[in-house]
């Protein structure tokens, strides 16, 4: 009880350390902060510093990213349903997969032979949701016209589930960059406990890449079919927000009202941890 309880109180200051790094670097709102320490104390606590140090490096590159060009970018901020700095929906929707599974674990204990399929899981999740910020962060500054993912017909980019090129090759290398984070991190973990190296786990590097991809795949899908989209009366400006930026409510056209996009990144995390976890499953008994 008092190493768990140690380790909690460690996870709980090193995350309000990162929580109060992006609330003073604008990437965080108040709420925000708040639900990067749920985050980061829930998974440093009990899915440990591999898991910890990925979801740091999600955290890190996606606030990274949102800065980038920023000036550009802003001009397709009234397509989406929130400002650069993310809020505590944001932050659960991302993040919200992946600490259950860091609870899970931390009821069923790291012993349990279900372990690796929950850690690839835990990868798998956070390798979708940054697939799917890289892709979005990188993918609206493509000179190219975007396509909507289920018919192809050109969008105007911000567009929910239209994507480019580019923004596909982002979101690829986004889930790959959580897959090799989390190998490198594994090996340090491994030549810290043990003095050896576990090259056997590469293949979670293939594993995120693809879980990842399909994952924001599926959040493109579910943007361009069933998520609310609503437009401006005043402004003629397609938008994800209920209350235009320009200040007037806007009138639903499409979509279910309930699946905003907070929704869309959960479901997606979701479908990329399923992925994981299913390869994982399949290499096992392979």
């Amino acid at each position: 009880m008092t190493s768990l309880a140690g380790r909690l109180l460690l996870a709980l200051l090193l995350s309000l350390a990162v929580g109060g790094l992006g609330y003073w670097r604008r990437s965080l709102s108040a709420s925000g902060a708040l639900g990067a320490v749920l985050l980061g104390t829930t998974v440093f606590g009990l899915g440990g510093w591999v898991w910890g140090g990925t979801l740091v490096a999600f955290f890190v590159s996606s606030s990274l990213l949102s800065h980038y060009q920023a000036g550009r970018k802003a001009i397709f901020a009234e397509k989406f349903s929130k400002d650069s700095r993310r809020d505590l929906g944001q932050a659960l929707a991302n993040g919200g997969v992946a600490a259950l599974l860091a609870l899970l674990v931390g009821l069923l204990g790291k012993g349990r032979p279900v372990y690796p399929l929950l850690a690839y899981a835990f990868f798998g999740a956070l390798a979708a949701v940054n697939a799917d910020t890289w892709a979005t962060e990188l993918g609206v500054l493509s000179a190219h016209t975007p396509r909507l993912v289920t018919t192809g017909r050109p969008a105007v980019p911000g567009t929910s589930g239209a994507v480019t090129l580019e923004g596909t090759l982002a979101a690829a290398a986004g889930a790959a960059f959580i897959g090799v984070v989390a190998f490198a991190l594994i090996q340090g973990a491994a030549i810290l406990t043990s003095g050896h190296w576990l090259l056997s786990d590469w293949l979670l590097i293939p594993v995120a890449t693809l879980s990842g991809l399909a994952g924001s795949l599926f959040d493109s899908l579910l943007g361009a079919s069933v998520q609310a989209i609503y437009v401006c009366p005043a402004c003629g400006v397609e938008t994800e927000r209920a209350l235009h930026r320009c200040g007037q409510p806007t009138r639903h056209v499409r979509g279910w009202r309930w699946l905003d996009n907070d929704w869309v990144n959960f479901f997606a995390s979701m479908v990329g941890a399923i992925l994981a976890a299913a390869a994982a499953t399949v290499a096992i008994l392979v």
